[in-house]
């Protein structure tokens, strides 16, 4: 087992795993970014490297974290109880340092982030969001636990939570899913359309949510090699997206779609002191 920080290409903590010799790579001072995911020796994961060196730039690869929305609110403003609030789209979590331990059975790794003044601006709640990422056999398991740490008997506590991971594919045009509903919402125009006709338009560009009763598989026809989302209640939408000409598609697990913090749509929410433990795995064949 390998558990050390480097400094290159680009400084990050790099896990490898004891028996497999999978690695991880993860810069936890950048949103707790899963920038590597080496599995059975296939570069799983797309990372713009190039763009990461530019901090005045978007990300675009590996694996942000949205907390405590998805997707983005109208005119940013989350209203509560205590006032009104600004979050930009996909909430914080993604742009803030994170803390990065060992776990204690040397599985994985555990990238932890906590409320601070500048989150309390925009979100006024206490938190802890613990990140416990496994690399299993052909798979990469994360397990996520958050809890409202809130001092006294505020509201309870209202968000969402998804990743965002880019998976690397030779070619948009020879790329498939399996195992998605058959009506979406595009978000493009924030509509109900057929799966089908958004899976066509891959090449040109597509940004949409679905609600799959079971895991969803990327196909890759060209490489021959699959990956399949196995998600849990209530991470349990889909987000599909993918940003032409970059050879990579999203495969998103939400707990909820965007604006669920306002529309009660799927919005969780936690009273002080309570935790919830949210789940999902990567597999790759």
């Amino acid at each position: 087992m390998t558990f050390r920080q480097q400094s290159a290409p680009y400084a990050h903590w790099e896990f490898v795993h004891p028996v497999s010799g999978d690695r991880l790579r993860v810069v936890p001072e950048r949103g707790g970014l899963v920038t590597e995911w080496l599995c059975n020796g296939r570069d799983v994961l797309y990372f713009d490297q190039e763009r990461f060196a530019d901090p005045a730039k978007s990300i675009r690869g590996g694996i942000p974290v949205l907390f405590p929305i998805c997707g983005n609110l109208p005119g940013d403003r989350l209203p509560l109880t205590s006032g009104d609030f600004t979050l930009k789209q996909h909430g914080f979590a993604r742009d803030l340092p994170w803390q990065i331990a060992l776990l204690g059975d040397q599985s994985g790794v555990m990238l932890v982030l906590t409320d601070c003044a500048e989150t309390r601006k925009v979100y006024p709640f206490g938190f802890r969001i613990q990140m416990e990422i496994r690399p299993l056999t052909a798979a990469l398991e994360i397990t996520t636990i958050i809890t409202n740490t809130s001092g006294s008997e505020l509201e309870s506590m209202p968000f969402s939570f998804g990743l965002h991971p880019y998976f690397r594919v030779s070619d948009l045009s020879c790329t498939a899913l399996e195992g998605l509903a058959s009506r979406c919402l595009n978000h493009l125009e924030m509509a109900e359309v057929e799966t089908a006709t958004q899976l066509t338009r891959l090449p040109q560009g597509v940004d949409f949510l679905t609600h799959p009763t079971g895991p969803v598989t990327l196909v890759d026809q060209q490489a021959g090699t699959r990956l399949q989302l196995q998600h849990h209640e209530p991470m349990d939408l889909t987000v599909v997206w993918t940003d032409p000409p970059r050879a990579m598609v999203c495969l998103e697990p939400w707990t909820g779609p965007r604006q669920a913090l306002i529309t009660g749509d799927r919005r969780l929410e936690l009273g002080v002191g309570e935790s919830t433990t949210l789940t999902c795995r990567y597999c790759v064949s």
